[in-house]
């Protein structure tokens, strides 16, 4: 299974290569990657019912290893994502022949693969995220591949932001996972269900995980970046909603039902969020004229579809599920490939101006064709098995939750709608202007199409060629026991059979109104429709650039003086709170003092006051001079002549090369007292002196401990070889401290020679 993970990756750093040796048909190189590893596990379908584990260490220290597991349930996910994947491989190779960046293109294709894989196929919390994060990287680099393009920019970024914050909540929501239930293997955490959902963090940890799965599958208010999405190239569209990162939200759910399934709160967030995703998304189908886009929106309302059909975490409703993904698979990837075709070859997506196409192009058009039969649901079509074990789920649901699925049945008959608009539209009647024009796809472009569209036919009129060793597996690893799987094609006449006639007769019933009528309808709803979450998103976009704007303005102005009277008033302040929860005693012994002590005292405090009051920098620099030099004059009253001389030396530099500077700058005066306000900053500074004089006492209050310049005098001459221990200290116990002080120094003095340069400039 690491093979079948890292085989992808490996195939995208050789794929600008490869493409730069072979050209476009580097596709078929590449092809050969998941064409091994789909026949690699269809050779294990027999191992995947009782499962794989495998195991390798990654990151001995922190206990994480990457665990990976092929059961049922990553069996079906990994058969489609290498199976898709091998058609798409090839049929970008024809739809991207000669374009300049077609290396690139696969090198991004195949990284998405590769992660896709990781995520179906992990075993373990920390891997399943890794490989989680790069789908969205991958993504986004692929829907905006076309960079050259706002549009696709924009969609790529929106996909990344949205599934990214999603991401973040799903990470948080699995390690709170993995805390309840004592593991990080996600086949442990599985059959520890009872616990989790007995741990008091079950709501916030379901709650977490459900919004990053509902983010990454397009589920309502987070299903704009789906549709956008197809600013993608068409074989990014195709891979994208039929195998890959869409449902690998629904793919999570669906492997953590065991854990975190059948509460309340699982039933009502998935069913009720599931069900208006899966109506809204066919709703939006009927309003579009992009015929990717009506694609498009139909893989948000089946995604929803399969949230749906998990919520009520029963047997039937999981078959269903399990049947639909197959299902939506085959005939969604057929049809964005035909979609593809059609607009590679007429030039042309729009279905107010397609029409005719069937004589042009008849290959592209069978495939179409048969993939809307499983779309519609029809008779010898996959879709016909998904549509009644579906119908089976829903009776169980109305059973047990007390409703009627209205929102499933009216879903049904708008989709049989949306596959008649596909497969009539743009290939019957009148052939128009891009018609003339057309002709068939390459072959390379035809093969994916008819491979999938058959297959859905095949399995249709077979069904119990998947029955078994697909449906009933994955539906046996969801479930978490045995399962098994009795398709009947024909069933009596009964009512729920007349139901799904009346259903389809419906649905052609709105296609003919949908003819006559779909230009009103839109000039109608897509006012109030496009007030949605995509236009959402955009009002959250600009409400976060003005957020970052007003912040940015308020917390960094580029003025000094405001980021020190922050940085001194947080230091204050936590250091305060820290006295306040402390149990600190105090030295307030005073001997009254000496004369000369409070001399220098006045004259230090007088100085500091100058320097807070002054107008002018000159007059402000020498007022700190005479602090520094205060502050010496108290080095020398108590027994540190060293530091004394020091702090002379210091000061007195530090005020002749700052005067010298400051003559040389425009601007002589201070800031205006607005910009300044003297209250704020001299509350900060007294609070500031207050805070040090506090724990100066606090200090002086406890015993003197002498070990630490014990240790100094004792090791300073056999260690540094120096008879002066503060110079000890300073060149050698602190060297690299003295080291950061030097460069402070230095770098003070280059910003210096650069305002001095810059004023001489500006002077000239």
């Amino acid at each position: 299974m690491l093979t079948v993970v890292l085989a992808p990756f490996v195939a995208a750093g050789a794929a600008p290569l490869l493409v730069r040796l072979l050209g476009h048909r580097a596709s078929f190189v590449l092809a050969l990657v998941p064409a091994a590893s789909f026949l690699w596990l269809v050779a294990r379908t027999d191992e995947a019912t009782p499962g794989i584990l495998e195991s390798t260490p990654w990151v001995p220290g922190l206990d994480v290893a990457l665990d990976f597991s092929l059961d049922g349930l990553s069996l079906i996910f990994s058969l489609l994502i290498s199976g898709i994947g091998t058609l798409i491989v090839v049929y970008a190779g024809g739809y991207l022949k000669g374009h300049p960046m077609l290396g690139r293109f696969f090198l991004f294709l195949m990284m998405f693969m590769g992660a896709m894989q990781g995520v179906v196929l992990a075993d373990n919390v920390v891997s399943l995220f890794v490989f989680w994060e790069l789908t969205s990287l991958a993504s986004y680099l692929l829907v905006g591949f076309e960079s050259s393009k706002p549009a696709a920019r924009r969609a790529a970024l929106q996909a990344l932001l949205i599934t990214g914050t999603g991401g973040l909540a799903l990470l948080a929501g699995l390690l709170m996972l993995a805390n309840a239930g004592g593991s990080w293997r996600i086949s442990d955490l599985t059959g520890a269900g009872s616990w989790i959902q007995d741990d008091p963090l079950y709501l916030p940890i379901l709650i977490l995980v459900v919004l990053g799965c509902f983010t990454k599958s397009a589920q309502w208010p987070f299903h704009s970046w789906l549709p956008g999405a197809m600013q993608a190239p068409t074989p990014v569209s195709a891979y994208l909603h039929s195998a890959t990162m869409v449902k690998a939200g629904v793919y999570l759910l669906a492997r953590l039902d065991p854990a975190l399934g059948g509460s309340p709160e699982w039933l009502w967030i998935l069913t009720g969020i599931g069900g208006l995703t899966m109506l809204m998304g066919v709703v939006f189908a009927l309003l579009e004229t992009d015929l990717k886009l009506v694609l498009a929106w139909t893989t948000v309302s089946a995604l929803g579809t399969l949230v749906f059909l998990l919520g009520p975490t029963h047997e039937p409703g999981a078959k269903a599920a399990m049947a639909f993904l197959l299902v939506h698979a085959l005939y969604k990837g057929a049809l964005f490939m035909a979609a593809g075709n059609v607009d590679h070859e007429a030039g042309t997506r729009d279905l107010t101006k397609l029409g005719g196409l069937m004589r042009v192009m008849p290959v592209t058009f069978a495939t179409a064709a048969l993939a809307c039969v499983s779309m519609a649901g029809l008779p010898l079509g996959l879709g016909w098995v998904a549509k009644e074990l579906i119908g089976a789920a829903k009776i169980a649901l109305e059973d047990e939750f007390g409703i009627t699925v209205i929102a499933a049945t009216l879903t049904n008959l708008m989709l049989f709608c949306v596959a008649a608009i596909v497969a009539i539209v743009p290939f019957t009647g009148k052939p128009t202007e891009p018609a003339e024009h057309a002709h068939e796809a390459p072959w390379s472009m035809l093969a994916g199409p008819v491979v999938l569209s058959s297959l859905g036919l095949v399995f249709g009129m077979a069904p119990n060629l998947v029955a078994d060793s697909l449906i009933a597996a994955a539906t046996t690893a969801v479930m978490g026991r045995k399962a098994t799987l009795d398709i009947v094609l024909f069933k009596a006449v009964d009512w729920k059979f007349l139901l799904t006639l009346a259903t389809f007769a419906a649905g052609a019933v709105l296609f003919a109104f949908w003819r006559r009528s779909a230009a009103r309808w839109r000039a109608a709803l897509n006012p109030t429709l496009d007030r949605g979450p995509d236009r959402g998103y955009d009002h959250a976009m600009a409400g976060l650039a003005a957020l970052a704007t007003w912040q940015t303005r308020i917390w960094q102005p580029g003025l000094l003086h405001r980021y020190m009277a922050a940085s001194f008033a947080v230091v204050t302040l936590a250091v305060a709170a820290s006295l306040a929860r402390g149990d600190v005693r105090f030295n307030l012994s005073f001997d009254g003092g000496r004369l000369i002590e409070w001399a220098v005292f006045a004259v230090t405090a007088a100085a500091g006051l100058v320097a807070a009051f002054a107008t002018t920098r000159l007059l402000a620099v020498t007022a700190l001079g005479m602090l520094g030099l205060g502050v010496a004059m108290i080095f020398m009253l108590f027994g540190a002549p060293d530091l004394a001389i020091t702090q002379f030396m210091v000061e007195t530099l530090v005020v002749v090369i700052l005067a010298l500077v400051l003559i040389r700058l425009p601007g002589f005066r201070l800031s205006s007292r607005s910009d300044r306000p003297r209250w704020l900053y001299g509350s900060i500074s007294v609070g500031t002196g207050a805070i040090v004089t506090l724990l100066l006492l606090g200090v002086l209050a406890e015993p003197f401990d002498p070990r630490l310049s014990e240790w100094f005098g004792a090791t300073a001459v056999p260690d540094a070889f120096g008879h002066n221990i503060v110079n000890v200290i300073l060149v050698d116990f602190r060297a690299l401290d003295t080291l950061g002080e030097i460069i402070v120094v230095f770098a003070a003095a280059l910003s210096a020679l650069a305002a001095i340069g810059i004023g001489a400039r500006a002077r000239r």
